[in-house]
C-alpha cells in the first residue's frame, strides 16, 4: 500500500485524553476518554474517511499506548506500516480542557522528547519502502513541529530533497511555542523548507512566525514569493483566504455550535487534500474544508469525528452544521 499512497503525512502522533466534563479545569474533571491524536495522524485519518489511500511516517513508544495508536490508525484506514517503535521514550499523551466556544488549553506530555521526533534520515534507505512512499505519494503533508528537533528536522529535509520540487507537498504552519526555544528558530527552519512546498496553510499568527506578516493578503503574497504555489490563510471569523496564481478567494466560516475546536484544523486539512486530489477549484475546496472543520468542531473527538464526504457535502448544502448532525 505504501507504494501507491495518495497522501503521506509525517510527524506527530500520540494519544489525546479529553475530559468528559466541559467548562471545568482538569483538577475538577472526574472522567476522561482516550482518542488517537497528533495533527499529521488526524489529517491522514480525515483524508482516509474521504476515501483516499493514506499513510503516516512516525514513531511511537514501545508501550500499550503505542499499540493503541497503530491499531487505531489501521482501524481508520490509514496505513501504519511506516510507524516505527522507539524504545527509549513513551508514546506521548496530550490532555485538554474544554471551555466552549473558543478556549481549549492543551497540555503536552512530550518531555524530554517524543518518539515521533526520532524519525531519521537514515530510514530513507533506497532498499526500503519508505523512500518509495515519500517519492511516489501524490501529496506529502508535514507540520512545523517536525522541524523543531533533531533527528526529525534532518529527516524532513532529506524527505523533501528526495521528493524534489515538482511534487505536491503541503506544509502546515502549525507553530506551537512550547516546542521551540525561540520563534526565530522556527522562522529559520520554515524558510529552509518553503522552497520545497507547493501549498502552505496557517492562521495569521502562524504566518507571522513563518513569513513575518499577519495581514492575510500580505502573508499570502509573501508565501508565494517564498516559492509556494498556493497559500491558505485562516482568518478566524473573517473566513479563509486562498491564493493560487491569479486566483484569490475568501470563503466565510461555516456556522456551528462549537463543542471542541481542536480537531477542526485537521479536518480542514484532510478536506483540503481531498479537494486537491479531486482537482476542484480553490473556492470549492475551501468551502468543503470549512464545512469539514465546522462539523468536527461540533463534536468532542478529533480522529473519531472525521466525517465522510457525504456528511461534509450535507453541511455545505445546508450552509451550517445542523445540531442533529454534529
Amino acid at each position: 500500500m505504501t507504494s501507491s499512497l495518495e497522501l503521506l503525512t509525517i510527524g506527530r502522533v500520540g494519544v489525546d485524553v479529553y475530559p468528559q466534563q466541559t467548562g471545568v479545569g482538569l483538577e475538577d474533571v472526574t472522567s476522561f476518554a482516550k482518542f488517537l491524536g497528533g495533527s499529521p495522524a488526524n489529517v491522514a485519518v480525515a483524508a482516509a474517511q474521504l476515501g483516499h489511500r493514506t499513510g503516516l511516517w512516525s514513531k511511537t513508544g514501545n508501550d500499550p499506548f503505542g499499540r493503541f495508536v497503530k491499531r487505531a490508525l489501521e482501524g481508520f484506514g490509514v496505513d501504519a506500516g511506516l510507524v516505527g517503535t522507539y524504545d527509549a521514550l513513551p508514546t506521548p499523551v496530550t490532555f485538554c480542557e474544554i471551555f466552549p466556544p473558543d478556549d481549549f488549553p492543551l497540555y503536552f506530555y512530550r518531555k524530554p522528547s517524543a518518539p515521533d521526533l526520532q524519525i531519521s534520515a537514515d530510514e530513507l534507505d533506497p532498499e526500503k519502502d519508505l523512500l518509495s512512499a515519500v517519492r511516489d505519494a501524490e501529496i506529502l503533508w508535514f507540520t512545523v513541529t517536525g522541524l523543531s528537533e533533531e533527528p526529525s528536522r534532518e529527516a524532513h529535509l532529506a524527505a523533501l530533497e528526495a521528493r524534489g520540487r515538482d511534487k505536491l507537498t503541503i506544509i502546515d504552519l502549525d507553530y506551537r511555542p512550547m516546542f521551540w526555544n525561540d520563534p526565530a528558530d522556527a522562522t529559520r527552519a520554515i524558510a529552509e523548507v518553503l522552497p520545497y512546498c507547493s501549498v502552505a496553510v496557517g492562521n495569521r499568527e502562524e504566518c507571522q512566525v513563518a513569513i513575518g506578516e499577519t495581514d492575510p493578503q500580505a502573508a499570502a503574497k509573501a508565501l508565494l514569493a517564498a516559492g509556494v504555489t498556493t497559500a491558505v490563510v485562516k482568518q478566524g471569523p473573517a473566513g479563509v483566504l486562498g491564493v493560487r496564481g491569479d486566483e484569490s478567494v475568501v470563503v466565510p466560516p461555516t456556522p456551528v455550535d462549537v463543542v471542541n475546536g481542536l480537531g477542526a484544523g485537521d479536518a480542514f486539512g484532510g478536506s483540503l487534500v481531498h479537494g486537491l486530489l479531486e482537482g476542484w477549484s480553490l473556492e470549492r475546496t475551501l468551502r468543503f474544508a470549512n464545512a469539514a472543520g465546522a462539523y468536527v468542531a461540533g463534536q468532542l473527538a478529533c480522529a473519531d469525528a472525521m466525517p465522510s464526504s457525504e456528511v461534509v457535502q450535507a453541511v455545505v448544502d445546508h450552509g451550517r452544521v445542523e445540531k442533529g448532525n454534529a
